[in-house]
Protein backbone atom coordinates (compact mmCIF):
# COMPACT_ATOMS: atom_id res chain seq x y z
CA UNK A 1 0.00 0.00 0.00
CA UNK A 2 0.86 3.83 -0.82
CA UNK A 3 0.55 6.33 2.22
CA UNK A 4 -2.84 7.36 0.02
CA UNK A 5 -4.28 3.84 0.26
CA UNK A 6 -3.53 3.57 3.58
CA UNK A 7 -5.00 7.09 4.43
CA UNK A 8 -7.96 5.55 2.24
CA UNK A 9 -7.95 3.13 5.19
CA UNK A 10 -7.69 5.55 7.84
CA UNK A 11 -10.83 8.04 6.28
CA UNK A 12 -12.93 4.53 6.24
CA UNK A 13 -11.88 3.05 9.63
CA UNK A 14 -10.98 -0.24 7.81
CA UNK A 15 -10.16 -2.59 10.62
CA UNK A 16 -8.97 -4.83 7.99
CA UNK A 17 -5.68 -3.24 8.59
CA UNK A 18 -5.40 -2.96 12.50
CA UNK A 19 -1.93 -3.99 13.03
CA UNK A 20 -0.73 -3.81 9.49
CA UNK A 21 0.37 -0.50 9.89
CA UNK A 22 -0.12 2.63 12.44
CA UNK A 23 -0.98 6.40 11.45
CA UNK A 24 0.25 8.94 13.80
CA UNK A 25 -0.97 12.85 13.91
CA UNK A 26 1.79 15.29 14.27
CA UNK A 27 -0.42 18.12 16.32
CA UNK A 28 -1.95 16.02 18.81
CA UNK A 29 1.64 13.93 19.01
CA UNK A 30 -0.73 10.64 18.93
CA UNK A 31 -0.17 7.31 17.20
CA UNK A 32 -3.80 5.08 16.56
CA UNK A 33 -4.84 1.87 14.45
CA UNK A 34 -6.37 2.63 10.98
CA UNK A 35 -9.69 1.50 12.68
CA UNK A 36 -9.58 4.64 15.20
CA UNK A 37 -13.09 6.01 16.00
CA UNK A 38 -11.45 9.50 16.61
CA UNK A 39 -12.11 12.13 13.82
CA UNK A 40 -9.87 11.75 11.59
CA UNK A 41 -7.13 14.13 10.73
CA UNK A 42 -5.86 15.99 8.04
CA UNK A 43 -3.74 14.03 5.09
CA UNK A 44 -0.93 16.40 5.66
CA UNK A 45 -0.89 15.72 9.49
CA UNK A 46 -0.61 12.40 9.31
CA UNK A 47 2.01 10.06 9.21
CA UNK A 48 2.60 6.17 8.60
CA UNK A 49 4.44 4.11 10.50
CA UNK A 50 4.77 -0.01 9.96
CA UNK A 51 5.41 -0.68 13.68
CA UNK A 52 4.11 0.51 17.11
CA UNK A 53 7.74 1.17 17.89
CA UNK A 54 8.35 2.92 14.85
CA UNK A 55 5.34 5.46 16.44
CA UNK A 56 6.86 5.49 19.62
CA UNK A 57 10.53 5.93 18.64
CA UNK A 58 9.44 9.55 16.58
CA UNK A 59 8.10 10.41 20.11
CA UNK A 60 4.30 9.41 19.61
CA UNK A 61 2.29 8.02 22.34
CA UNK A 62 -0.58 5.60 22.04
CA UNK A 63 -4.46 6.12 21.73
CA UNK A 64 -6.24 6.37 24.72
CA UNK A 65 -9.85 5.44 22.71
CA UNK A 66 -8.05 2.71 20.20
CA UNK A 67 -5.65 1.18 22.24
CA UNK A 68 -3.30 0.56 19.18
CA UNK A 69 -0.75 -1.58 21.25
CA UNK A 70 -3.53 -4.27 21.39
CA UNK A 71 -4.50 -5.00 17.91
CA UNK A 72 -3.20 -8.15 16.01
CA UNK A 73 -0.08 -9.04 14.95
CA UNK A 74 0.93 -8.59 11.04
CA UNK A 75 0.29 -11.31 8.98
CA UNK A 76 3.64 -10.30 6.82
CA UNK A 77 5.53 -11.72 9.82
CA UNK A 78 3.94 -15.48 9.50
CA UNK A 79 4.13 -15.38 6.00
CA UNK A 80 7.72 -13.64 5.29
CA UNK A 81 10.74 -16.27 5.63
CA UNK A 82 13.59 -13.27 5.52
CA UNK A 83 15.91 -11.96 8.05
CA UNK A 84 13.20 -9.78 8.96
CA UNK A 85 10.15 -11.98 9.30
CA UNK A 86 12.52 -14.35 11.80
CA UNK A 87 13.66 -11.72 13.93
CA UNK A 88 9.98 -10.29 14.26
CA UNK A 89 8.65 -13.87 15.28
CA UNK A 90 11.56 -14.20 17.79
CA UNK A 91 11.28 -10.84 19.31
CA UNK A 92 7.49 -11.77 19.46
CA UNK A 93 8.61 -14.36 21.46
CA UNK A 94 10.77 -12.71 23.98
CA UNK A 95 14.43 -13.78 22.57
CA UNK A 96 15.88 -10.13 23.16
CA UNK A 97 14.02 -9.81 26.49
CA UNK A 98 15.69 -13.38 27.25
CA UNK A 99 19.33 -13.03 25.40
CA UNK A 100 19.42 -9.58 24.40
CA UNK A 101 20.47 -8.55 20.56
CA UNK A 102 23.52 -10.60 20.38
CA UNK A 103 20.92 -13.56 20.90
CA UNK A 104 18.56 -12.89 18.36
CA UNK A 105 21.32 -12.27 15.92
CA UNK A 106 23.39 -15.41 16.57
CA UNK A 107 20.04 -17.21 16.63
CA UNK A 108 19.69 -15.59 13.33
CA UNK A 109 23.14 -16.01 12.06
CA UNK A 110 23.69 -12.43 11.75
CA UNK A 111 25.99 -9.99 12.97
CA UNK A 112 23.91 -7.68 15.42
CA UNK A 113 24.83 -5.07 13.51
CA UNK A 114 22.96 -6.43 10.56
CA UNK A 115 20.24 -7.47 12.40
CA UNK A 116 19.91 -3.29 13.24
CA UNK A 117 20.18 -2.32 9.92
CA UNK A 118 17.72 -4.35 8.28
CA UNK A 119 14.86 -3.88 10.87
CA UNK A 120 15.54 -0.26 11.36
CA UNK A 121 16.07 0.18 7.72
CA UNK A 122 12.08 -1.84 6.84
CA UNK A 123 10.51 -1.75 10.24
CA UNK A 124 11.50 2.35 11.53
CA UNK A 125 12.76 0.69 14.63
CA UNK A 126 15.37 -1.85 15.60
CA UNK A 127 15.19 -4.93 17.68
CA UNK A 128 15.73 -3.42 20.97
CA UNK A 129 12.72 -0.62 20.37
CA UNK A 130 10.78 -3.23 19.04
CA UNK A 131 11.01 -5.43 21.97
CA UNK A 132 10.36 -2.25 24.39
CA UNK A 133 7.05 -1.58 22.84
CA UNK A 134 6.08 -5.39 23.32
CA UNK A 135 7.20 -4.82 27.27
CA UNK A 136 5.38 -1.79 27.30
CA UNK A 137 2.33 -4.03 26.02
CA UNK A 138 2.59 -6.32 28.79
CA UNK A 139 3.59 -4.09 31.45
CA UNK A 140 -0.21 -2.49 30.24
CA UNK A 141 -1.88 -5.74 30.44
CA UNK A 142 -0.46 -6.33 33.81
CA UNK A 143 -1.39 -3.02 35.53
CA UNK A 144 -4.76 -2.82 34.31
CA UNK A 145 -5.66 -7.15 34.94
CA UNK A 146 -3.74 -7.68 38.06
CA UNK A 147 -3.24 -6.35 41.94
CA UNK A 148 0.39 -6.92 41.71
CA UNK A 149 2.87 -3.97 43.21
CA UNK A 150 4.17 -1.79 40.04
CA UNK A 151 7.48 -2.80 41.37
CA UNK A 152 6.98 -6.13 40.53
CA UNK A 153 5.23 -5.77 37.18
CA UNK A 154 7.93 -4.27 35.88
CA UNK A 155 10.45 -6.74 36.33
CA UNK A 156 7.89 -9.40 35.02
CA UNK A 157 7.47 -7.12 32.05
CA UNK A 158 10.99 -7.46 30.89
CA UNK A 159 12.02 -3.88 32.19
CA UNK A 160 16.03 -3.71 33.68
CA UNK A 161 14.98 -1.07 35.92
CA UNK A 162 11.69 0.13 37.42
CA UNK A 163 13.11 4.13 35.98
CA UNK A 164 12.86 2.32 32.74
CA UNK A 165 9.56 0.81 33.56
CA UNK A 166 8.29 4.07 34.48
CA UNK A 167 9.81 6.29 31.10
CA UNK A 168 8.98 3.86 29.35
CA UNK A 169 4.89 3.78 30.52
CA UNK A 170 5.14 7.60 30.44
CA UNK A 171 6.44 7.95 27.14
CA UNK A 172 4.01 5.68 25.13
CA UNK A 173 1.01 5.93 27.19
CA UNK A 174 1.14 9.49 28.57
CA UNK A 175 0.29 8.57 32.21
CA UNK A 176 2.25 7.16 35.45
CA UNK A 177 1.89 3.34 35.87
CA UNK A 178 0.04 4.33 38.82
CA UNK A 179 -2.94 6.51 37.04
CA UNK A 180 -2.90 3.98 34.12
CA UNK A 181 -4.00 0.99 36.91
CA UNK A 182 -6.46 3.89 38.55
CA UNK A 183 -8.35 4.85 35.60
CA UNK A 184 -9.17 0.86 34.96
CA UNK A 185 -9.99 0.59 38.50
CA UNK A 186 -7.38 -1.99 39.34
CA UNK A 187 -6.48 -1.97 42.73
CA UNK A 188 -3.08 -3.07 44.51
CA UNK A 189 -2.67 -6.19 46.57
CA UNK A 190 -0.50 -7.01 48.66
CA UNK A 191 3.38 -7.61 48.20
CA UNK A 192 3.86 -10.79 46.72
CA UNK A 193 2.93 -12.12 43.29
CA UNK A 194 0.80 -15.64 44.86
CA UNK A 195 -2.66 -14.39 44.76
CA UNK A 196 -1.99 -12.54 41.31
CA UNK A 197 -0.86 -15.79 39.55
CA UNK A 198 -3.23 -17.93 41.65
CA UNK A 199 -6.29 -15.73 39.69
CA UNK A 200 -4.71 -16.36 37.12
CA UNK A 201 -4.40 -13.14 34.09
CA UNK A 202 -7.61 -12.60 32.18
CA UNK A 203 -6.89 -11.42 28.56
CA UNK A 204 -8.56 -10.35 25.37
CA UNK A 205 -6.46 -11.84 22.32
CA UNK A 206 -7.34 -9.94 19.40
CA UNK A 207 -7.92 -10.92 15.59
CA UNK A 208 -9.17 -9.27 12.46
CA UNK A 209 -11.51 -10.51 10.42
CA UNK A 210 -14.06 -13.56 10.43
CA UNK A 211 -12.67 -16.14 12.77
CA UNK A 212 -13.88 -20.10 12.17
CA UNK A 213 -13.92 -20.61 15.72
CA UNK A 214 -15.91 -23.78 15.67
CA UNK A 215 -13.31 -25.83 13.40
CA UNK A 216 -10.25 -24.75 15.19
CA UNK A 217 -12.34 -25.93 18.61
CA UNK A 218 -13.15 -29.44 16.79
CA UNK A 219 -9.77 -29.88 15.54
CA UNK A 220 -8.27 -29.21 18.89
CA UNK A 221 -10.72 -31.48 20.58
CA UNK A 222 -9.61 -33.94 18.25
CA UNK A 223 -6.11 -33.95 19.25
CA UNK A 224 -6.32 -33.00 22.92
CA UNK A 225 -3.82 -35.43 24.94
CA UNK A 226 -5.38 -36.38 28.27
CA UNK A 227 -3.71 -34.49 31.47
CA UNK A 228 -1.63 -32.20 28.97
CA UNK A 229 -4.73 -30.89 27.27
CA UNK A 230 -8.54 -31.07 27.75
CA UNK A 231 -11.69 -29.48 25.85
CA UNK A 232 -14.51 -28.93 28.53
CA UNK A 233 -18.48 -27.47 27.42
CA UNK A 234 -20.86 -27.71 24.77
CA UNK A 235 -19.73 -26.61 21.23
CA UNK A 236 -19.65 -23.08 20.81
CA UNK A 237 -19.27 -22.29 24.36
CA UNK A 238 -16.48 -24.95 24.75
CA UNK A 239 -12.99 -23.97 26.74
CA UNK A 240 -9.73 -25.48 25.37
CA UNK A 241 -6.95 -25.54 28.48
CA UNK A 242 -3.47 -26.77 28.30
CA UNK A 243 -0.50 -27.06 29.88
CA UNK A 244 2.57 -24.67 28.81
CA UNK A 245 6.03 -25.74 29.47
CA UNK A 246 7.82 -22.02 29.39
CA UNK A 247 11.57 -20.50 29.71
CA UNK A 248 11.02 -19.48 33.34
CA UNK A 249 8.39 -22.17 34.83
CA UNK A 250 5.19 -23.53 33.37
CA UNK A 251 1.94 -22.13 33.05
CA UNK A 252 -2.00 -23.42 32.23
CA UNK A 253 -3.97 -21.44 29.27
CA UNK A 254 -7.43 -21.39 28.92
CA UNK A 255 -9.04 -20.26 26.07
CA UNK A 256 -13.39 -19.95 25.38
CA UNK A 257 -14.89 -20.82 22.73
CA UNK A 258 -17.45 -18.42 22.85
CA UNK A 259 -17.25 -15.62 19.97
CA UNK A 260 -16.26 -12.05 20.31
CA UNK A 261 -16.40 -8.82 18.36
CA UNK A 262 -12.57 -9.13 17.44
CA UNK A 263 -11.25 -11.50 20.10
CA UNK A 264 -11.05 -14.51 21.85
CA UNK A 265 -11.09 -14.62 25.99
CA UNK A 266 -8.66 -16.17 27.87
CA UNK A 267 -7.13 -16.53 31.04
CA UNK A 268 -3.09 -17.48 31.58
CA UNK A 269 -1.46 -19.03 35.18
CA UNK A 270 1.97 -19.10 35.57
CA UNK A 271 4.70 -19.98 37.79
CA UNK A 272 6.38 -16.68 36.54
CA UNK A 273 5.35 -13.65 35.38
CA UNK A 274 8.31 -12.90 33.00
CA UNK A 275 6.71 -15.72 31.12
CA UNK A 276 3.48 -13.66 30.23
CA UNK A 277 5.00 -12.41 26.65
CA UNK A 278 5.74 -15.57 25.67
CA UNK A 279 2.85 -17.43 27.10
CA UNK A 280 0.35 -15.13 24.86
CA UNK A 281 2.69 -14.98 21.83
CA UNK A 282 2.33 -19.44 21.90
CA UNK A 283 -1.36 -18.81 22.56
CA UNK A 284 -1.67 -16.59 19.25
CA UNK A 285 0.62 -19.04 17.25
CA UNK A 286 -1.56 -22.16 18.31
CA UNK A 287 -4.89 -20.36 17.46
CA UNK A 288 -3.25 -18.57 14.27
CA UNK A 289 -4.81 -15.09 15.43
CA UNK A 290 -2.26 -12.81 13.50
CA UNK A 291 -3.38 -14.05 9.84
CA UNK A 292 -5.03 -11.94 7.32
CA UNK A 293 -8.87 -14.05 6.18
CA UNK A 294 -9.32 -10.92 3.93
CA UNK A 295 -6.10 -11.78 1.56
CA UNK A 296 -6.58 -15.79 2.42
CA UNK A 297 -10.11 -16.02 1.52
CA UNK A 298 -10.04 -13.43 -1.69
CA UNK A 299 -7.07 -15.50 -3.46
CA UNK A 300 -8.65 -19.00 -2.36
CA UNK A 301 -12.25 -18.31 -3.31
CA UNK A 302 -10.25 -17.21 -6.87
CA UNK A 303 -10.09 -20.98 -6.96
CA UNK A 304 -13.69 -22.94 -8.19
CA UNK A 305 -13.15 -25.82 -6.46
CA UNK A 306 -12.24 -24.11 -3.31
CA UNK A 307 -14.89 -20.97 -3.87
CA UNK A 308 -17.69 -23.03 -2.19
CA UNK A 309 -15.23 -24.13 1.02
CA UNK A 310 -14.31 -20.81 1.60
CA UNK A 311 -18.01 -19.11 1.40
CA UNK A 312 -18.77 -22.07 3.83
CA UNK A 313 -16.25 -21.26 6.27
CA UNK A 314 -15.13 -17.59 5.97
CA UNK A 315 -12.18 -17.33 8.43
CA UNK A 316 -11.01 -20.40 8.42
CA UNK A 317 -7.69 -20.49 10.16
CA UNK A 318 -4.84 -22.74 10.11
CA UNK A 319 -3.53 -23.53 13.56
CA UNK A 320 -0.06 -23.75 14.52
CA UNK A 321 1.55 -25.22 17.80
CA UNK A 322 1.68 -23.92 21.21
CA UNK A 323 4.88 -26.24 21.79
CA UNK A 324 6.93 -26.66 18.36
CA UNK A 325 9.35 -29.42 20.19
CA UNK A 326 5.88 -31.41 21.26
CA UNK A 327 4.15 -31.69 17.98
CA UNK A 328 7.00 -32.70 16.29
CA UNK A 329 6.93 -35.69 18.64
CA UNK A 330 3.16 -35.94 18.54
CA UNK A 331 3.14 -35.97 14.62
CA UNK A 332 5.90 -38.64 14.87
CA UNK A 333 4.39 -41.07 17.34
CA UNK A 334 0.74 -40.36 16.99
CA UNK A 335 -1.98 -39.69 19.90
CA UNK A 336 -2.27 -43.20 21.44
CA UNK A 337 1.74 -42.94 22.04
CA UNK A 338 1.68 -39.73 22.92
CA UNK A 339 -0.45 -40.52 26.11
CA UNK A 340 2.15 -42.73 27.19
CA UNK A 341 5.23 -40.59 26.43
CA UNK A 342 3.75 -38.31 29.00
CA UNK A 343 3.07 -41.23 31.68
CA UNK A 344 6.59 -41.87 31.81
CA UNK A 345 8.70 -39.32 30.44
CA UNK A 346 6.31 -36.16 31.33
CA UNK A 347 6.79 -33.67 34.30
CA UNK A 348 4.36 -33.60 36.78
CA UNK A 349 2.68 -29.94 37.47
CA UNK A 350 3.86 -28.71 41.01
CA UNK A 351 0.08 -27.14 41.45
CA UNK A 352 -2.04 -29.64 38.87
CA UNK A 353 -5.20 -28.13 38.36
CA UNK A 354 -8.10 -30.29 37.43
CA UNK A 355 -7.38 -32.92 34.49
CA UNK A 356 -4.02 -30.74 33.76
CA UNK A 357 -1.55 -32.90 35.75
CA UNK A 358 1.70 -33.07 33.79
CA UNK A 359 3.59 -31.09 31.24
CA UNK A 360 4.41 -32.76 27.57
CA UNK A 361 8.12 -34.00 28.40
CA UNK A 362 11.03 -32.01 26.72
CA UNK A 363 13.09 -33.41 24.26
CA UNK A 364 16.55 -34.47 26.16
CA UNK A 365 13.75 -36.28 28.49
CA UNK A 366 13.01 -38.74 25.11
CA UNK A 367 16.34 -39.43 24.26
CA UNK A 368 16.72 -42.74 25.52
CA UNK A 369 12.62 -43.96 24.58
CA UNK A 370 13.09 -47.29 22.84
CA UNK A 371 11.66 -46.15 19.50
CA UNK A 372 14.70 -45.31 17.38
CA UNK A 373 12.62 -42.94 15.01
CA UNK A 374 11.39 -40.99 18.25
CA UNK A 375 14.85 -41.05 19.75
CA UNK A 376 16.67 -39.47 16.86
CA UNK A 377 13.93 -37.14 16.37
CA UNK A 378 14.46 -36.43 20.51
CA UNK A 379 18.23 -36.46 20.07
CA UNK A 380 18.23 -33.74 17.01
CA UNK A 381 15.74 -31.73 19.03
CA UNK A 382 17.75 -31.28 22.20
CA UNK A 383 21.33 -31.24 20.69
CA UNK A 384 20.01 -28.35 17.85
CA UNK A 385 20.29 -29.78 15.16
CA UNK A 386 16.92 -29.43 13.83
CA UNK A 387 15.51 -26.37 15.05
CA UNK A 388 11.47 -25.27 15.79
CA UNK A 389 11.91 -22.30 17.07
CA UNK A 390 9.69 -19.61 15.62
CA UNK A 391 13.08 -17.53 14.06
CA UNK A 392 13.77 -21.17 12.49
CA UNK A 393 14.69 -21.19 8.82
CA UNK A 394 12.05 -23.04 7.62
CA UNK A 395 13.22 -24.42 4.46
CA UNK A 396 16.92 -25.94 6.64
CA UNK A 397 14.16 -27.04 9.72
CA UNK A 398 12.34 -29.29 6.91
CA UNK A 399 15.36 -30.51 5.40
CA UNK A 400 16.89 -31.77 8.93
CA UNK A 401 13.95 -33.67 9.66
CA UNK A 402 13.48 -35.25 6.31
CA UNK A 403 16.75 -36.69 7.17
CA UNK A 404 15.68 -38.44 10.44
CA UNK A 405 14.50 -41.97 10.20
CA UNK A 406 10.78 -42.37 10.29
CA UNK A 407 10.12 -38.79 8.98
CA UNK A 408 8.06 -39.22 5.96
CA UNK A 409 7.63 -35.95 3.76
CA UNK A 410 4.15 -35.71 4.08
CA UNK A 411 4.98 -35.44 8.20
CA UNK A 412 7.63 -33.33 7.64
CA UNK A 413 5.32 -31.10 5.85
CA UNK A 414 2.87 -31.39 8.93
CA UNK A 415 5.50 -30.03 10.85
CA UNK A 416 6.28 -27.17 9.16
CA UNK A 417 2.75 -26.38 8.68
CA UNK A 418 2.10 -26.49 12.53
CA UNK A 419 4.98 -26.48 14.35
CA UNK A 420 6.43 -23.53 12.37
CA UNK A 421 3.40 -21.69 11.08
CA UNK A 422 3.89 -21.95 7.75
CA UNK A 423 1.02 -20.50 5.68
CA UNK A 424 2.41 -21.65 3.00
CA UNK A 425 3.06 -25.64 3.13
CA UNK A 426 0.91 -28.78 0.51
CA UNK A 427 1.99 -31.45 2.56
CA UNK A 428 2.79 -34.39 0.18
CA UNK A 429 -0.56 -36.22 -1.01
CA UNK A 430 -1.95 -32.92 -1.60
CA UNK A 431 -1.54 -32.36 -5.23
CA UNK A 432 1.61 -31.85 -7.40
CA UNK A 433 2.35 -28.16 -7.41
CA UNK A 434 1.09 -27.09 -10.76
CA UNK A 435 -2.14 -27.91 -9.04
CA UNK A 436 -1.57 -25.79 -5.65
CA UNK A 437 0.22 -23.24 -7.29
CA UNK A 438 -2.46 -20.64 -7.44
CA UNK A 439 -2.94 -21.50 -3.62
CA UNK A 440 0.18 -19.25 -2.86
CA UNK A 441 0.65 -18.20 -0.23
CA UNK A 442 -1.89 -19.54 1.53
CA UNK A 443 -1.51 -23.22 0.83
CA UNK A 444 -1.72 -23.95 4.12
CA UNK A 445 -5.26 -22.24 4.55
CA UNK A 446 -5.89 -24.48 1.31
CA UNK A 447 -5.48 -27.98 2.76
CA UNK A 448 -7.11 -26.83 6.09
CA UNK A 449 -10.50 -26.19 4.03
CA UNK A 450 -9.64 -29.51 2.54
CA UNK A 451 -9.53 -31.60 5.70
CA UNK A 452 -12.09 -29.29 7.28
CA UNK A 453 -14.79 -30.62 4.37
Amino acid sequence: MDEESMYEAVTSRDARFDGEFFFAVTTTGIYCRPSCPAVTPKRKNVRFHPTAAAAQGNSFRACRRCRPDAVPGSADWNARADVVGRAMRMIGDGIVDREGVPGLAARLGYSTRQVQRQLTGELGAGPVALARAQRAHTARVLLQTTGLPVTEIAFASGFASVRQFNDTIRQIYARTPSLLRAEWGTKTAGTGAGPALAAGIPLRLAYRGAYAAREVFELLASEAVPRVEEMAGEPGARTYRRTLRLPYGTGIAAVDEAPHSGWLEARVHLTDLRDLTTAVQRLRRLFDLDADPYAVDERLAADPALAPLVAARPGLRSPGAADPDEFAVRALVGREAAVGLIETYGKVLDQPCGALTHVFPEPGALTGAEDPALRALATALADGDVRLDPGADRDEAERALRALPGITARTAGLIRMRALGDPDVAPDGEGDEAGTAGWRPWRSYAVRHRWTA
